[in-house]
């Protein structure tokens, strides 16, 4: 019985490549329609915070003039989008539209003896034009919060008293600024309201106001802070169906802002029931905004390029020069960042991007794609049961059976996570099984005879190269095919897993190269348990532990990267267009090349084939990232193997001259 069990797995075996093979082939058309998705959002919006000219405008002599010159600037310079917050009162008297003032300064004005039993907010007009369109929207917002307003006066000037201390009545928002809103639209920028949530929510006072910012020819929105209007902590009392109609049926779509903390609470399902309607926003910060223009320019230009933004939202800071004896602001470096051939507006274009209002994909899906996904899902049952062949071959048939079964399962209960948990093990199967073939091949390649050439060793070593990262690149097909939804677009999803995909390709490896092999120095686990520890194996350990985690603290969006890198990163960018990954051309292709190079002649040079890994994995883990077009990560794969092979030539070099230095000096070195 055990007999037949081995040949009917391995009869299994056979049957599961041309189910991977099949599923690969019916991953093509859904990855065709991701391509068409990504191609139907072609606009770049470049938009400025209007609060932040407004805070700066207060240190001017001049207010009024410096703000119409700034947007000027702005809108030459290839701004068209203005960001407008709701108003508060700071707001509106930086804005010179009112005059606030507390109970102490209203008393001093007044000459009225302050009392234990008011402290009230009290305020003026500046004009009666600011007076009709402001009063109106102030009287609302309070009123709505249950706070009494009434007509306050000073000096034949009209104004108003607020019947809560000017503390608190700062904090309250309320309708962004009618007469800002104007003033922008009549320079012909275009608008993009920044809308919170709101203590109370008001159906009737969201659809007056955005039938007014329709009217402007506003057609989308950004939120600000933590929640989405409509959004409560207890879900019987949320409102966001009802936004998501007054949205739906004015055409306005929202915007999904990068690398927030965290997501702004009740945004995923805004976002669902407006049919997806959103663009991805990335935001320039305050403080960033005084970078080097170059730099600046890089960032704009990459998050069009890699990471499918279509807006940039563009911050200013307030900067004090002390030697100088002035208040500064960082306008001018933000338009130099953008202006000139090598400025962000024009590298945009070049990379065939148009300037102007962002739009939502258009999500294309061919008939039929769901049948092409259930292949593929079966393609990639059967590639994770390939990698349990690798490892333990009476388990392949056990494995893809439960495999199904258990995929089955999860798409009834959680289809979801049925998604991601495949992609992540097909994402590890695939440059597992290519590094296992390449070990086994060079283990052949050895015992049939040490006396290689170095050319063939060299032509061995490119050629196994090659189709080791063609048969890693296998799993690209499945995760596409897995993870195609325009959520992972607009990463509302995420693929799940990258700590995993970095590290078990390389432990997978290394625990086939160590036990796996023939010829293994160490044998079994058991020789390992009863070898004494060394000092030296403590090192070593350390040492590999301190690699792990400065490895791990490089994968994922949050890795960091020296100032240095990152200007080589820079320099790769700008010279060949795409920017190949640094640990596969610098260090995983260089030394698998090497390593079979080496291995050929030396057996237990296989060993650096774990350390090589990581270049197979990396251009797995490129496809990832599901917010980069298929054909930027494409490109990043395929430009990082052609550096490879030329660092890999390099090293091969290298070894040679260290080689023939060591047979010369050598003998010398003995007699001393």
């Amino acid at each position: 019985m055990s007999q037949k069990w081995r040949q009917w797995n391995k009869a299994a075996t056979k049957v599961l490549w041309i189910l991977v093979i099949l599923g690969i082939v019916a991953s093509l058309p859904v990855a065709y329609d991701r391509i068409r998705t990504e191609g139907t959002s072609k606009n770049v919006e470049m938009i400025f915070d209007y609060r932040d000219l407004v805070q700066v405008s207060s240190y001017q002599g001049n207010p009024s003039a410096w703000m119409n010159e700034q947007l000027d600037v702005l809108q030459e310079a290839g701004i068209h989008t203005m960001a407008v917050y709701q108003a508060t009162l700071t707001e509106l008297s930086n804005a010179r539209r009112i005059t606030v003032y507390s109970e102490q300064d209203a008393a001093r004005l007044t000459g009225k003896v302050l009392t234990a039993n008011e402290n009230a907010t009290y305020l003026l007009f500046t004009d009666a034009e600011n007076q009709t369109q402001i009063e109106p929207m102030i009287r609302k917002a309070f009123a709505s919060q249950e706070i009494a307003v009434e007509d306050w006066s000073l000096n034949g000037r009209s104004g108003l008293k607020i019947a809560t201390p000017v503390q608190n009545a700062v904090l309250k928002t309320m309708e962004p600024d009618p007469v800002a809103m104007e003033m922008l639209e009549s320079k012909g920028f275009h608008l993009l309201p920044r809308l919170s949530n709101s203590a109370v929510y008001d159906q009737e006072g969201l659809a007056s106001l955005l039938d007014r910012f329709k009217a402007m020819g506003v057609d989308r929105i950004l939120f600000d802070g933590e929640e989405v209007p409509g959004y409560a902590e207890e879900p019987d009392e949320r409102h966001l169906e009802e936004f998501a109609d007054l949205l739906n049926e004015r055409g306005i779509g929202i915007a999904a802002i990068e690398n927030l903390r965290g997501p702004q609470r009740g945004f995923e399902t805004l976002a669902k029931d407006t049919n997806y309607n959103v663009a991805r926003l990335y935001s320039l910060s305050g403080r960033d905004s005084s970078l080097d223009p170059e730099i600046l320019a890089d960032r704009f230009a990459l998050a069009a390029k890699d990471r499918n933004i279509r807006m940039m939202f563009i911050h200013t800071a307030v900067q004090t020069n002390n030697i100088e004896g002035r208040i500064t602001d960082t306008i001018e470096n933000l338009v130099e960042s953008l202006e000139g051939p090598q400025g962000a507006i024009q590298r945009i274009e070049n990379y065939g991007f148009e300037m102007g209002p962002a739009s939502s994909f258009e999500v294309a899906e061919m008939a039929g794609q769901n049948y092409f996904r259930w292949i593929a899902i079966l393609g990639a049952v059967a590639l994770i049961a390939l990698l349990v062949s690798v490892f333990i071959p009476p388990l392949t048939l056990l494995a893809f059976v439960l495999g199904v079964v258990g995929t089955a399962g999860l798409y009834v209960l959680r289809p979801h996570l049925m998604e991601q948990a495949l992609a992540l093990l097909a994402g590890i199967s695939a440059p597992t099984i290519a590094m296992v073939f390449a070990i086994r091949k060079i283990d052949r390649l050895y015992e049939a005879g040490q006396a290689m050439s170095v050319g063939r060793r060299l032509t061995h070593g490119i050629l196994l190269f090659l189709r080791t990262s063609a048969m890693s690149l296998i799993a690209v097909p499945f995760i596409i095919a897995l993870l195609n939804h325009v959520t992972y677009q607009l990463v509302l999803d995420q693929f799940r897993g990258v700590s995993l995909l970095h590290l078990a390709p390389i432990a997978l490896t290394a625990l086939y190269v160590l036990f796996y092999r023939k010829n293994s120095a160490f044998g079994s686990v058991g020789k390992i348990l009863r070898m004494p520890v060394t000092i030296a194996m403590v090192v070593i350990a350390a040492v590999a532990a301190v690699a792990g985690l400065y490895y791990l603290s490089r994968t994922g969006n949050s890795g960091s990267v020296s100032s240095l890198e990152m200007t080589f990163r820079n320099l790769l960018e700008n010279t060949v267009g795409v920017r190949p990954r640094t640990k596969e051309f610098l260090l995983g292709h260089p030394l698998f090349i090497a390593g079979v190079f080496v291995a050929l002649k030396y057996r237990h040079a296989v060993y650096v084939m774990v350390i090589a890994s990581i270049g197979q994995l990396s251009m797995v883990d490129t496809f990832a990232h599901i917010h980069t077009p298929v054909w930027i990560s494409l490109l990043r794969d395929l430009i990082g193997m052609g550096f490879g092979l030329l660092v890999g030539l390099v090293f091969v070099l290298v070894w040679q001259i260290i080689e023939r230095c060591w047979k010369k000096w050598s003998p010398l070195l003995a007699k001393l």
